[in-house]
């Protein structure tokens, strides 16, 4: 017999605010499958309020309650059954970020839960990365954001350690100097876990990536390789930002962005010596709805 239930995550980054509704397939004697419905995302870039002011300003708290009240509609019309609001560095780092949850709660019901890094690494090891890994094989998963990045390192088919660290593409974009004990503390984490594993393969997730392999053209199985990487870097740090957005039809906010989200995964493959990147479409928001399903949020 099959059951079919709606589950929704809500992922409040520095880059924007994403909403994600998934189907769950539940069957006797398996597994439940996890199948994206529908992804809205909007970008209201809080990141740079927060790393440069310390506070989210009162026009994005404006748009970011009216991004809420939307959601809180469409989650009502596709008749999610339960759903989690996570925010992450931006509003956990901003002065009045407590302040903006109890707003916006009281506005329009959603509540909106600040979770820390080590949270937001262990939410998204819940992801179906874990059905791309191979038992006898060693993999660190890069998921890059807005604020912040998150390193996990998989070995054997199991988690082995995970760290969240400020080195973001809006905090790399807007405040660059204030990042760097930042850079040479996810470096030497990345090498101390990864020194003695041969053949180590990146995982990467994020908006930036996704769109790096899009034009890459590459089946979804497929990776990239370091040399096309760094291609791509030289590439697009040669264009100006007009040019991003004319002729590779970027986003406005994503055009900027991408070139400091490509370093990170550039510095990560080096210091990890690996030589290609495997690029599923998962996020925080799908570990959301999985750890929703089984009661772990």
């Amino acid at each position: 017999m099959l059951e079919l239930k709606k589950y929704a995550a809500i992922d409040i980054g520095s880059n924007g605010v994403r909403l994600l509704i998934s189907n769950v397939i539940i069957q006797d004697n398996v597994e439940p499958l996890f199948r994206k419905s529908s992804l809205v995302r909007v970008p209201i870039r809080l990141g740079a309020d927060t790393f440069m002011y310390g506070k989210i300003s009162d026009e994005n708290i404006e748009r970011m309650t009216k991004a809420m009240d939307s959601y809180r509609y469409i989650m009502d019309i596709h008749k999610v059954e339960k759903y989690k609001a996570c925010a992450t560095s931006a509003l956990r780092e901003s002065t009045n970020g407590p302040a903006i949850v109890d707003s916006i709660y009281k506005k329009t019901g959603i509540k909106i839960d600040i979770i820390d890094g080590k949270t937001e690494a262990d939410i998204i090891s819940q992801t179906d990365i874990k059905e791309l890994i191979e038992d006898n094989k060693s993999y660190l998963y890069v998921d890059v954001g807005g604020g912040s990045t998150e390193f996990t390192l998989f070995s054997k088919g199991s988690v082995i350690n995970a760290k969240s660290f400020k080195i973001g593409t809006v905090r790399l974009l807007k405040t660059p100097d204030d990042a760097q004990n930042e850079w040479k503390a996810a470096k030497k984490w990345v090498i101390e876990q990864t020194s003695n594993i041969k053949h180590l393969t990146l995982i990467g997730s994020g908006g930036n990536i996704n769109k790096i392999f899009k034009l890459s053209g590459k089946a979804q199985t497929k990776p990239l390789s370091l040399d096309y990487l760094q291609t791509q870097f030289n590439l697009l740090s040669a264009m100006s930002y007009e040019e991003r957005i004319i002729n590779l039809s970027l986003n406005p906010d994503r055009a900027d962005v991408i070139i400091p989200a490509l370093k990170i995964y550039l510095n990560s493959m080096h210091w990890s010596k690996a030589t290609k990147i495997y690029v599923p479409k998962i996020g925080l928001a799908d570990g959301i709805v999985k750890m929703l399903y089984y009661g772990l949020i």
